[in-house]
């Protein structure tokens, strides 16, 4: 019998096992953490062996494939030690995909690939289609190949996902934007994360489609990187263009094989610049599936946004909270800040990725009063925005940073918690970050 480890027990992981398991393999799952109690009950209950606190069994596994959790490092000893041994790295993607006839339409970008990918699958879900969400957002790609019958998945895929795919074909491919980030990762070289982000063109062919933001530099630049086949179909609110989407007399244009669809910028449900270029990538995926453009304007009127993206929390007392936990880099601040129309009162701060404060300067000159720290990695905070604004504190825990953001704030402001970090140094993940600053905005 064919083994298949998996390495780690998450979503992605579980997933993983439960579709190995019905194909036939012996599977492990191993973890170096604590899995969760409702994972252990779950693979105790399929009869799937698992390891915790360690990959003793995984060594002695002797399996040909290793399904690889996105989150675990290449650079990772145990990784290394099972390619020692001849072990074949690969992702959840990678193996689930050839077990599925479902269109897939992946989605990437360092900004809005999540509320891009929630919007694509609204629409078409919408429209009657049935479909999927997975990959870094919903339920595994892998669970639902094994357990559900979709005719297409939407799928979010990190830089982490892609690096491990190799001969996944993607019909409909979405790069949102590329901007600096996880260089931690990337041996802190701009170049392999371009490259990591391109990989979603691979494997393309001229009958796919590769839709793109013609107003990001980085983009263009990093469309020479690699050969692409696939029909191109830019997005641009700077300029007109023969096809693909963009902003026109105050109107967003779709235009693809000479069919021309049109809808106001100001009926849009998502505000602000930024949502305006997941609304024009979404709507091309749309015009792709031939959704009408009855549907496609409903379903962008009346979306209703994700959770820890920009998300209104509360009114205290004439201020107004906002979670923006998902923003992990400084683009995703830069568009955050942009948005805002009041006096800000920030929080910012967590595990610094190789940051780059610059671009945000202006913003924080012209819109915020304070600027709360949040975390450990603060020191390049205060060093970047000293002189910028008048008061900076630090804060060790989310209840003081809610507390202290509330004293510095008056009737008419914004306290917006955007980090620009990751969440590991205080916070399981950006999820937990965000719901305990809704916890503690609503116990003031």
């Amino acid at each position: 019998m064919k083994r298949v480890l998996i390495l780690g027990g998450g979503e992605s992981g579980v997933g993983s096992a439960v579709l190995a398991q019905k194909l036939g393999y012996k599977v492990l799952v191993s973890d170096a953490g604590i899995l969760k109690e409702e994972r252990q009950k779950e693979l105790e209950a399929r009869g799937i062996p698992y390891e915790m606190g360690g990959h003793v069994q995984a060594l002695e596994f002797g399996a040909s494939r290793v399904i690889k959790s996105p989150g675990i490092s290449p650079k990772a000893a145990i990784v290394k030690e099972l390619e020692a041994k001849g072990g074949k790295m690969i992702g959840e993607m990678e193996f689930a995909a050839p077990h599925t006839s479902a269109k897939l339409i992946g989605i990437t970008g360092s900004n809005g690939k999540t509320t891009t990918t929630s919007l694509v699958y609204h629409i078409l879900k919408q429209a009657g289609l049935n479909v999927g969400l997975g990959g870094n957002i919903g339920k595994s790609f892998a669970r639902q190949v094994a357990e559900e019958q979709h005719d297409v998945y939407v799928l979010e895929l990190s830089s982490f996902q892609l690096d491990d795919m190799f001969s996944v074909r993607l019909d409909v491919a979405v790069l949102t934007n590329i901007t600096p980030d996880h260089l931690d990762r990337y041996n802190y070289e701009l170049k392999n994360y371009m490259g990591s982000k391109m990989r979603i063109t691979q494997n393309q062919t001229e009958a796919d489609y590769f839709i793109y933001c013609a107003d990001d530099p980085i983009t263009q630049d990093a469309l020479n990187l690699v050969e692409w086949k696939a029909q191109a179909l830019p997005f641009s609110l700077e300029k007109k263009l023969h096809h693909g989407a963009w902003a026109e007399n105050q109107e967003i244009i779709w235009k693809i094989n000479e069919e021309t669809n049109h809808m106001y910028r100001t009926e849009l449900a998502l505000r602000g610049k930024h949502n305006e270029y997941n609304s024009m990538a979404a709507g091309l995926v749309a015009k792709i599936f031939d959704i009408r453009q009855e549907n496609l304007r409903e379903s962008l009127s009346h979306f209703e946004g994700i959770e820890h993206r920009l998300e209104p929390v509360a009114t205290v007392k004439g201020v107004d909270y906002i979670n923006d936990s998902k923003a992990t880099n400084v683009n995703s601040t830069w568009y955050a800040l942009e948005t805002m129309d009041k006096p800000v009162v920030w929080i910012v701060g967590g595990v610094d990725k190789g940051n780059d404060y610059e671009p945000l300067i202006p913003l924080v000159k012209d819109k915020v009063k304070a600027i709360v720290c949040l975390g450990e990695d603060v020191l390049k905070i205060h060093e970047a925005f000293r002189g910028c604004v008048e008061t900076i504190i630090n804060t060790g825990s989310m209840q003081e940073a809610v507390t202290m953001s509330s004293h510095f704030s008056s009737r008419g402001d914004v306290v917006l918690l955007s980090p620009c970090c990751a969440s590991f140094d205080l916070f399981q993940n950006y999820e937990d970050r965000g719901r305990q600053f809704k916890f503690h905005v609503r116990n003031l």
